[in-house]
């Protein structure tokens, strides 16, 4: 967050925002009493949030620019390169601003609204947070077998990096392997029998069938695997009731 002492903003141009959005409005109130000149324009780096949270800025240009990308750390401008861009802004200048910004990093712009930037933003935990917690329980079963952390991370990397090439090559359904895919009800048993957590697996593997399905998996195969991946819950549920 901005020191008190570094809340004027520049006469005109664009000022980012870049903190963690619970606080964007707090920051944004505090530049507003530093009473900015009118032509300057404020943009927040939010996925999640519309420019409702700007509002202590009314009067001004508002907007959001949201690189569809990973930041763990400080990374080379060269990770903007062909990635999406979501923005959106008050105003069409402002707009066409960020629009021709993202272009100059190498990015594709494209407008998310106010409506739409909840659910884009699940879009991007699933496809960024949730693969990389995906990858760390299967780094971790197989540490229930005896490997190193390190030993798992290695043999499963190439793993994850040929299925995100699957899926740029061919797409998501196309690119699906494994035994839900090829309707194998017995091993998707055996891997729920080993498991110690079998949920994640059902959940997982629930959705998986449904791109199975899309991509032509035998109805009757469909089913086997549907039936090996909601045995016993019904069960399980009723001895947690008692």
């Amino acid at each position: 967050m901005p020191a008190r002492g570094a809340l004027k903003p520049p006469p005109d141009g664009i000022v980012f925002l870049a903190v963690p959005d619970a606080v964007i409005g707090e920051v944004a109130a505090r530049v507003a009493a530093s009473d900015p000149a009118p032509a300057v324009s404020f943009v927040h780096l939010s996925g999640a949030l519309a420019l409702d949270v700007l509002a202590p800025l009314r009067g001004h240009a508002v907007g959001s620019f949201h690189p569809l990308q990973s930041f763990p750390f400080p990374r080379e401008p060269d990770a903007f390169r062909g990635i999406t861009i979501a923005v959106d802004a008050s105003t069409p200048a402002l707009l066409r601003k960020l629009q021709r910004l993202a272009r100059g990093l190498g990015a594709r712009p494209r407008k998310v609204a106010a409506d739409e930037r909840v659910l884009y933003h699940a879009a991007a935990v699933h496809a960024s947070n949730f693969v990389l917690a995906t990858f760390g329980e299967g780094v971790r079963q197989l540490t229930r077998i005896g490997w190193s952390e390190q030993d798992a991370t290695k043999a499963l990397l190439p793993l994850l990096d040929g299925v995100v090439a699957n899926i740029r090559r061919k797409g998501v359904s196309k690119a699906l392997t494994g035994p839900i895919r090829r309707g194998d009800a017995d091993t998707v048993r055996r891997h729920l029998e080993a498991l110690d957590r079998p949920d994640l697996y059902r959940i997982l593997g629930s959705i998986a069938l449904e791109i199975a399905r899309e991509a032509g998996l035998d109805p009757a195969a469909a089913e086997r695997v549907r039936r090996a991946l909601t045995r016993d819950v019904a069960a399980t549920r009723r001895r947690r009731r008692r």
